[in-house]
């Protein structure tokens, strides 16, 4: 019986409309009542997640920003990592061969430099939004992360460039394929994870998780039971191929998957 469960949000437990569903909700408070420690794993804001967990009545921890902050269930700051201040400076002060645009998070919010109306539709039920602002007068200190939104194959050229100028000192990885993302070093859901089990008394083979792209990969292979979204991005199936593959946020596979666990655990599970 695993002990502490974890949800990444978009793609995996919110729907494409990016809401979450009558019957995960109902999943998600039958585990809670069957003692199940629940977290939710994802790249959005702290401030944004507070919003949501108000918003539906539930008590959960929160690793937010792809694992630069842990919080407890009543908000306390558990743990904390922010970029190096000079990778911070030299993204934001130099010039990328991109179309992309920038977005920088820290403790305030998610800023970026140009109004993108866009970028607030997985936000709606929310209400969580960007301030605009010059990025190339942001202090470097205090980011949590930057952001990099656009083209896939676009950002694919830009990674390379990244690591060229970066190295060692920072974090790339792809939290959907429109987003590239740069984190602290060592900074990712699964050490995140690992970080909070430790802290609750638990072993990572007391967790299951559930994720749909790249951003979830260290926390899904870190864990006793992973599990992969049915519409997760092709570079995760192909990273962790032993892992099982469930059904489409869509249709709400999560809620499915943990209902067959729940009420017939010692049955094969099928997606269909």
């Amino acid at each position: 019986m695993a002990r502490l469960a974890a949800f990444d949000m978009d793609g995996t437990l919110l729907m494409p409309d990016h809401r979450l569903g009558d019957r995960t909700l109902a999943t998600l408070r039958r585990l809670h009542e069957r003692e199940v420690t629940l977290t939710f794993a994802t790249g959005r804001h702290a401030l944004e997640m507070r919003r949501i967990l108000s918003a539906i009545a539930m008590d959960a921890f929160l690793i937010t920003g792809n694992g630069t902050r842990i919080h407890s269930r009543e908000g306390e700051v558990l743990y904390r990592q922010d970029l190096n201040p000079e990778v911070a400076d030299l993204v934001l002060h130099s010039r990328w061969e991109t179309d992309a645009s920038v977005h920088v998070f820290n403790d305030s919010g998610w800023l970026t430099d140009k109004a993108l109306p866009e970028t607030l539709q997985a936000h709606l039920s929310s209400g969580f939004t960007y301030q605009l602002t010059d990025l190339k007068r942001l202090s470097a200190h205090d980011v949590t992360k930057i952001c990099f939104v656009g083209d896939h194959d676009d950002l694919c050229r830009l990674r390379i460039q990244l690591n060229e100028a970066l190295g060692a000192r920072t974090h790339l990885c792809f939290s959907a394929m429109d987003c590239l993302e740069i984190l602290p070093v060592g900074c990712n859901k699964g050490s995140a994870l690992a970080v909070l089990s430790t802290t609750l008394g638990y072993s990572l083979q007391d967790c299951m998780a559930f994720g749909d792209a790249m951003n979830d990969r260290e926390m899904l292979e870190s864990v006793g039971k992973g599990m992969i979204m049915g519409n997760a991005m092709p570079q995760l199936r192909a990273a962790l191929p032993h892992l099982p593959v469930i059904g489409h946020c869509r249709d709400q596979a999560v809620s499915h998957f943990l209902t067959h666990w729940l009420d017939t655990p010692n049955l094969p599970y099928s997606p269909e």
